[in-house]
């Protein structure tokens, strides 16, 4: 069996959740915001200061609401028990195939949900090559619809990585303009190589609408589960 691969949070913010979070908990409940808004999330003055330590010298740009939308998810994600879904390689295809499941009444507030390497890829940066989706962070916001960020190049020897956020309601419907279906990859040699694609901000939102499915079998407390 190879080992477990280790999730962006684990990358990331092991050692900052360990110094930074409790007194960011602390301070939200002092101040009785909702951890789900993130506006309310941001006016706290601990997760500004994180904020800057995470931040490069050279400053982020527009990338700071990036930044911004990664440390609310890993907080969130480490206040509801750090729960993780790996999806193995055969479910992956029933994950993304068609689909016809309803929403659970009842999933986690937020977890992780992990894909197999390098099976699913999307065009981050427009014009720049496809990266690997690792997985995505997932939760209900605070207006009941459901936030997902899709984090990509993640390796133990690259610093930092790649994040698009998608949120809302789930689209009732959704289909791709040129007939072809939801998640069929568009790399060259992606079908014969049982590769995957997510070409917009919708597909991403279904993948964590659809894993809501998985996430509701969850064992109580914290650690991986294989769905």
């Amino acid at each position: 069996m190879s080992p477990r691969r280790r999730t962006p949070f684990e990358l990331i913010f092991q050692q900052i959740s360990q110094e930074g979070f409790p007194g960011i908990q602390a301070r939200l409940g002092e101040s009785e915001y909702d951890p789900r808004d993130r506006d309310q999330f941001l006016m706290v003055r601990e997760v500004v200061s994180l904020l800057r330590e995470l931040r490069p010298d050279e400053g982020l740009g527009e990338g700071i609401d990036q930044l911004a939308a990664l440390v609310h998810h890993a907080y969130l994600f480490w206040a509801a028990g750090q729960l993780t879904v790996e999806v193995p390689q055969e479910g992956l295809p029933v994950l993304l195939g068609d689909h016809t499941g309803t929403d659970p009444a009842e999933a986690p507030p937020a977890y992780y949900l992990q894909v197999p390497e390098r099976r699913v890829w999307a065009e981050v940066v427009p014009g720049q090559p496809p990266e690997p989706l690792d997985g995505c962070f997932v939760h209900l916001s605070a207006i009941a619809s459901l936030r997902v960020l899709g984090v990509f190049g993640v390796h133990p020897e690259r610093e930092g990585v790649s994040v698009v956020e998608a949120s809302g309601p789930r689209v009732s419907g959704l289909a791709r303009e040129d007939g072809s279906s939801l998640f069929e990859p568009v790399l060259a040699g992606g079908k014969a190589a049982r590769l995957f694609s997510l070409i917009s901000g919708e597909e991403l939102l279904e993948l964590g609408w659809r894993s809501r499915a998985l996430a509701q079998e969850l064992p109580a407390g914290a650690g991986p589960w294989r769905a």
